[in-house]
């Protein structure tokens, strides 16, 4: 059994799960070993629940929409000579039931019994709904 913990971040900018992976497609194209990493300034304290099934959930536009399983971390260090975390991320983005969420800054820890179910696989072939849409109708609980 898993005892794995997940990341939930703000995909600033991001206007849509399309947005989200088009963005992460162009900058792994950027690195020199391919797979995309999220580069955030602190380094997980859970990092073994993090590897242990652990996800990132993103949010846009207020919402959680979807998530990318995390399947390593590793140091990067900037120009600036601050090392920081690469969440290396796998390529598949879940899209999960739209569950609102207010703005934060950083990412917070989300735990298995909090995160938003994964649509089924019938869902997750549909196209989504424009974000505004998905954060209304989760705001009053249908979806």
């Amino acid at each position: 059994m898993s005892n794995h913990i997940n990341l939930v971040k703000l995909s600033v900018g991001t206007e849509s799960i399309a947005d989200l992976t088009a963005w992460q497609r162009q900058r792994a194209r950027q690195g020199a070993d391919g797979p995309y990493r999220h580069v955030t300034r602190m380094w997980p304290k859970r990092e073994s629940e993090l590897l242990d099934g652990g996800s990132i959930y993103w949010v846009i536009k207020g919402v959680i929409q979807c998530r990318q399983r995390i399947v390593a971390l590793q140091e990067v260090t900037g120009q600036d000579g601050i090392r920081r975390c690469g969440l290396v991320l796998a390529p598949e983005v879940i899209r999960t039931a739209s569950t609102p969420k207010k703005a934060f800054q950083g990412w917070r820890y989300l735990a298995p019994a909090d995160a938003p179910r994964d649509l089924t696989d019938a869902q997750q072939a549909e196209d989504a709904l424009p974000p505004d849409l998905q954060k209304a109708l989760a705001a009053i609980g249908v979806l």
